[in-house]
Formats: C-alpha cells, sequence, structure tokens
C-alpha cells in the first residue's frame, strides 16, 4: 500500500478539540493515527483533515464530503452525530442515513471508507443517560447499514468502557485528552492491519477532575446554552486545519 492518500471529515471528536500541545495547537487521533500509519507502513502518506468542530452530522456530509472527495483520496475516514445527540430533538435514523451517503459515494469514487463511532462521554454529562440511550441506538442503527460490508474499515469506540473512564477526557468532560485521542488512533492503526505502540492503548497519568459543580456549569455548560439559544455554532468562522494534502513521513 505504498500510495495511501487518507482525508477524514467530521466534527470535534476527528478536528481533534482536546488534545491541545504545549504551542497551542490542537492535534487529535486523526493527526496521530496518520503519524502512525506512516510509521508502521514503512513509507510516507498523504493525509488531509476537513473536519470542523460543532457541525452535526448532514451538514458534515453536505459540506465536506465532496471536497474530500475531490482530493481523490484512497482512504476516507468519517464520524458524525455526536452534537446531534445533545439536540432536544433527534432523529437517529436520519443521522444514520448521513453514514449510509458517505459509503455510497465512497463506493462510486473507489474510496475505502474508515468508520468510527465516537468514544462515549456520557458517565460524566449532565445529560448522560440521554447521551446513552442516543448514541446506543445510533451505533445500532449504523451498524444495521454495514452488517453487509466487511470491506468498510470499522474503529468502533462507543462500545470501549475503558475510553469512557475520565482519565481520557478533557476538563469540559465532552471532548477527549490526549490519552484519549491516542487510544482511538491505536484503534484506527489497528484496523488498518497495524499494530500501534502499546503506551496508545493506556491511559494518561492525569487524575480525573477537572471543573465540577457550579464551576463546571459555568464554565461549559453555560457558554453551550448560549449557543443553542443564540444558534451558532463553535465552528462557526472556523475553516479545515488540512484542507489539501500534508505529508507525513516515517518518524
Amino acid at each position: 500500500m505504498a500510495d495511501v492518500r487518507f482525508v477524514a471529515i467530521g466534527d470535534s471528536f476527528t478536528e481533534g478539540v482536546g488534545d491541545v500541545l504545549p504551542n497551542g495547537q490542537e492535534r487529535g487521533w486523526a493527526d496521530i493515527a496518520a503519524q502512525g500509519w506512516a510509521d508502521a507502513a514503512g513509507h510516507g502518506i498523504q493525509y488531509a483533515n476537513l473536519a470542523i468542530r460543532g457541525k452535526l452530522a448532514w451538514p458534515i456530509v453536505e459540506e465536506q464530503l465532496e471536497p474530500a472527495l475531490a482530493l481523490r483520496p484512497t482512504h476516507l475516514s468519517f464520524n458524525g452525530g455526536g452534537n446531534d445527540m445533545l439536540r432536544p430533538r433527534t432523529d437517529v435514523e436520519h443521522i444514520a442515513d448521513a453514514f449510509s451517503r458517505v459509503l455510497r459515494r465512497c463506493d462510486e469514487e473507489g474510496v475505502t471508507m474508515i468508520l468510527l463511532s465516537g468514544a462515549n462521554p456520557s458517565g460524566q454529562l449532565p445529560m448522560g443517560n440521554l447521551v446513552q440511550r442516543r448514541g446506543d441506538l445510533l451505533s445500532d442503527a449504523v451498524l444495521r447499514r454495514i452488517e453487509d460490508r466487511p470491506d468498510v474499515v470499522r474503529a468502533l469506540n462507543w462500545p470501549d468502557h475503558e475510553l469512557s473512564r475520565g482519565a481520557y477526557w478533557a476538563d469540559d468532560r465532552l471532548h477527549m485528552n490526549a490519552a484519549g485521542h491516542h487510544r482511538v488512533a491505536a484503534r484506527v492503526l489497528h484496523a488498518l492491519g497495524f499494530e500501534p505502540p502499546e503506551t496508545w492503548w493506556a491511559p494518561s497519568d492525569r487524575l480525573d477532575g477537572g471543573p465540577s459543580g457550579l464551576a463546571y456549569y459555568r464554565e461549559f455548560v453555560g457558554p453551550w446554552v448560549r449557543r443553542r439559544v443564540t444558534r451558532t455554532s463553535s465552528g462557526d468562522g472556523r475553516s479545515a486545519k488540512y484542507p489539501t494534502w500534508v505529508d507525513r513521513v516515517p518518524s
């Protein structure tokens, strides 16, 4: 597989929110996996990432899919629905239809689809029971749509109980920290047939914590509620961090 062109589309999960480098740049599982892919394969690959935080599933498809396919990738990863599950009215089957659309277009363009389910934050969230229920329904709905497609590369993170532990999550409890993103990257590489570094599967040394009580609501829940009331998104005005190919070579 000497000519690999990997493009990722999605929301904050794929953009890399929560995995903040010392220079302030956000990295994330897709960046980590792209470098790990080059290292494991022993040759360079091309990588692009069109994901933008705050996007619902269908806007991801409508805004990112065709620009991603226009790059003529060999592999395209897709995850979405996490933001949909936080909205008052959510049609799980309609969200799952977005996955079917991505798969159909990948088939038409001869692209291998890498399907990811998001990590499960429900044990730490104020609306945790609702998120758990909707996430279970979405996971089942998506898997039904690909049950006869062994060619789809599957990196399923929702059922990973270890990844639900607080040690893998950022202070907002909604996005993964560096340890969480590394664990997802490890799962992607494993699904592609490579063995990731063993340390990628391990939790960080960070203690479970972050703001709690009123401080948590003030810092994280309040701004989220304001965005819902004003019908704005954390992704408004943002552009993709890697809209065209960047090279990843073995380190």
